[in-house]
């Protein structure tokens, strides 16, 4: 039988994404085939997987971490917030339907089939499966027709250790109120604890680690350090995502639209130490300085559309383009850029047409039907290679697209302005391909570093695991994996 062992949080963001991806690489180099698992996710940072649908970016992360190939078994459920109280429902990799809060209620536990479906088809291929938790298990108004957490951890039969985050202060409340709020057949399941976030002397906690285990008689599975190179990593929620202002060299700005998704494209330029990415919050003005002004990706292009002239960011914008500045939309952003967004259908809301921000001469017409689509192919300008992905409902087309930049899958594909310096594209991942990345900030200004994003990836995966190693009993986490 598989081995299997679920991290869960007493709280959210406690670090279970990182943790867990620490500990597929910290296994998968000791011999073993680890996969990753996450029931239930709640994200709009979302990857395309080579069996033709979508995950949580962070699941995504977790394979790699494992050195295999995504597939849509490793996230069965993926909700996608549209509004502040509905989302998009994707089950197995496939948009199933759009439902409220209160809905999801009802709708959760007959999912439960297909996700014990894709656990056991994991199962099959595996020698551990390292499941992720989402949110927290003290959530108890949440425990009817659980997925997510202990609903998923006794459908399976999996043991849990617990998370807590000292970071945010008030660990042991976190780990000990979990304790004592679960009911005794949840409780059985949790073999032991792990502190994540902390700054400083270890030892000066010692007195905590003993408070925890005397009140829980839960053992410590460690404590884990502050991991520095944490950011290089993809955030999973929007929360997470933080500006690098270095106050010098080239700028990037980014307008935090409400329901931005896919913001991992940001990361290769975040990692680059010469270029200091600004992220705009709600309510401050668009910096007319800024060397490229990027528009994200948004699960609701027409509700950010929205959004975004709420905040008055459409007049910065077009200050910003009368002085010449470059701009690229990718995605939702791209589909601001244009003179018109057609909803016939009232996929996004209410049927009709929205006027877009005018800056590309093209019109989106929204349908149905997602693209999920796994590209490559060549930035036409500079003939480097580019690797990514598609995820988007909508097509694009009008006089600009003939000003197209991109070849992928054989396909033309983007639009720009005459003058090139307003662009856009459905590719995310884009800036991942180092080649391109080099060659368009080049173009445009930039003194960038030479450094292969993915070798940087792949050493902070590797330096990760040893974090874990040093700072966990891996023989003991394994051992309670093991006792299922």
């Amino acid at each position: 039988m598989v081995k299997s062992i679920m991290i869960q949080g007493a709280g959210s963001n406690v670090g279970k994404s990182m943790i867990v991806a620490g500990l597929c690489r910290a296994f998968s180099a000791r011999g073993l085939k680890v996969l990753p698992f996450k029931p239930q996710n709640m994200s709009n940072n979302a990857s395309v997987t080579a069996d033709g649908g979508e995950i949580g970016r962070a699941q995504a992360m977790q394979a790699m971490a494992c050195r295999v190939n995504p597939i849509i078994d490793m996230n069965p459920v993926l909700l996608k917030p549209e509004t502040e109280v509905g989302a998009q429902v994707i089950v197995q990799g496939q948009r199933l339907t759009t439902v409220k809060a209160r809905d999801y209620a009802q709708l959760k536990p007959t999912l439960m089939p297909r996700v014990m479906e894709s656990f056991n088809r994991l199962a099959k291929e595996a020698d551990l499966i390292i499941v992720e938790g989402a949110g927290s298990p003290a959530e108890t108004n949440l425990r009817a027709g659980d997925i997510a957490n202990m609903g998923f951890a006794e459908a399976a039969n999996i043991p849990v250790i617990l998370v807590g985050d000292i970071d945010r202060g008030g660990v042991i409340a976190q780990l000990v109120g979990t304790y004592s709020i679960l009911d005794s057949e949840d409780l059985t399941r949790i073999k032991g604890f792990m502190i994540n976030k902390f700054r400083g002397d270890v030892t000066l906690f010692d007195g905590g680690l003993a408070d925890i285990i005397n009140h829980t008689k839960w053992p410590s599975m460690g404590v884990l350090p502050w991991f520095n190179n944490a950011g290089y990593l993809p955030a999973e929620d929007a929360s997470d995502i933080k500006p690098k202002s270095t106050g010098k060299g080239f700028k990037v700005v980014v307008p935090k639209l409400s329901r931005i998704a896919n913001f991992d494209d940001l990361d290769p330029l975040s990692a680059d130490p010469n270029i200091s990415v600004e992220i705009i919050s709600p309510g401050q003005p668009l910096p007319l300085d800024s060397d490229l002004m990027l528009l994200p990706g948004t699960k609701s292009t027409i509700g950010d559309l929205k959004f975004f002239r709420e905040q008055g960011w459409d007049i910065d914008l077009a200050a910003y383009v009368r002085a010449g500045g470059q701009v690229l939309g990718i995605c939702g952003g791209y589909q601001m850029l244009g003179q018109e967004i057609v909803d016939s259908e009232g996929i996004e809301g209410t049927p009709g047409k929205h006027k877009g921000l005018g800056h590309l001469d093209v019109v989106t017409e929204m349908h149905a039907e997602k693209r999920l689509a796994i590209v490559s192919g060549t930035d036409l300008i500079s003939g480097a290679s580019v690797d990514g992905y598609e995820i988007h409902i909508g097509q694009t087309s009008g006089n600009d697209c003939n000003n197209h930049w991109l070849i992928m899958n054989n396909n033309k594909t983007g639009a720009a302005s005459a003058d090139g310096k307003i662009q856009g594209c459905y590719i995310h991942g884009l800036f991942s391909s180092d080649g391109f990345r080099q060659n368009y900030l080049e173009r445009i200004g930039a003194n960038i570093a030479k450094s292969e994003y993915s070798v940087k990836v792949e050493k902070t995966l590797n330096d990760l695991a040893i974090h874990m190693e040093e700072n966990c009993d891996l023989d003991q986490i394994l051992r309670i994996a093991s006792e299922k």
